[in-house]
């Protein structure tokens, strides 16, 4: 008798792997509202209730190499805040990754990237970079950021050399969520001045269409740049006047010295009467000598 052949079993799919990598992320309309959301908690706090953590429409993360001052650095700040939170070595992250190991730069493209699986930076010193181990800091989309200027304290007026909070706000600039940057940086005294000191260059970027024309409109920047000539304020013949800057230049001479002798008469009459007041106040004070001999 033969034994009836079997048939083959089929092996039931792993599905479960596959939605670990296939999360439905959210819809630009729907990061949008919650952008002005978290915007408008951070401006409008409730009254009377404690300071709450406002929740970002995206994930910001971090991987500290325990290199910064932690009093200044930028990144812990926005971590004991509940805006970032940390990852280990080794720890894979999804979203947009600001790291040297990029091949590519930051674009307006990225967007959708930044709206459904966030961005992450890597805190560690400008003195260690040949120190951080950071091909164990790895992810789906390293990216680098085109030439900006610093205005953290540490590095003010220096460029490329950005703290975390100036690079999260960098990238948000450029990919158009520009309300996520000043949500970040008002954390900081000096935060506004980042926007300022880059305006033009975030502007630029955020109007490119690709990576090529990014590099273009940095080249062009760095190009366009005026240099500053060596320029000895004693050298007579130069050519060029110079003047004190404390002091304000005025058309007509005569009419300030006028001004200012007028000045200076006005302030002696004031003193004059206010020792006038003086000397009156003290006539009307019966000394300690009759208060004495009333007794």
């Amino acid at each position: 008798m033969g034994r009836k052949k079997q048939g083959k079993s089929v092996r039931p799919e792993n599905k479960g792997k596959d939605r670990r990598h296939k999360v439905k992320g959210k819809s630009l309309e729907t990061f949008t509202e919650e952008m002005h959301t978290a915007v408008e908690a951070s401006l409008h706090p409730e009254e009377g209730a404690e300071a709450v953590t406002v929740k970002l429409p995206c994930p910001l993360a971090m991987w500290d190499l325990g290199h910064c001052d932690p009093k200044r650095c930028t990144g812990r700040k926005l971590v004991r805040k509940g805006f970032v939170r940390n990852l280990r070595i080794n720890q894979r992250f999804n979203g947009l990754i600001l790291s040297p190991m990029g091949t590519k730069y930051v674009t307006p493209a990225d967007r959708e990237i930044v709206a459904q699986n966030g961005l992450a930076v890597i805190d560690c010193s400008w003195a260690k970079l040949e120190e951080t181990p950071f091909n164990k800091m790895v992810g789906s989309h390293p990216r680098l950021l085109p030439y900006l200027v610093a205005a953290n304290p540490v590095n003010y007026g220096k460029p490329c050399k950005l703290s975390c909070v100036e690079a999260f706000a960098a990238t948000f600039c450029i990919v158009g969520f520009e309300d996520l940057a000043v949500l970040l940086l008002n954390k900081f005294k000096w935060g506004r001045v980042f926007l300022e000191l880059n305006k033009v260059l975030l502007e630029r970027y955020a109007s490119c269409q690709s990576e090529e024309e990014l590099l273009s409109a940095e080249k062009e920047y760095l190009s366009a740049a005026p240099e500053e000539d060596e320029f000895d304020p004693f050298d007579v013949d130069s050519g060029r006047e110079c003047m004190n800057l404390n002091r304000p230049r005025c058309a007509n001479e005569d009419e300030d010295d006028s001004s200012e002798e007028a000045d200076v008469s006005d302030d002696n009459e004031d003193e004059v009467e206010d020792e006038k007041t003086e000397s009156g106040d003290e006539s009307s004070k019966p000394s300690h000598e009759e208060n004495a001999s009333k007794l």
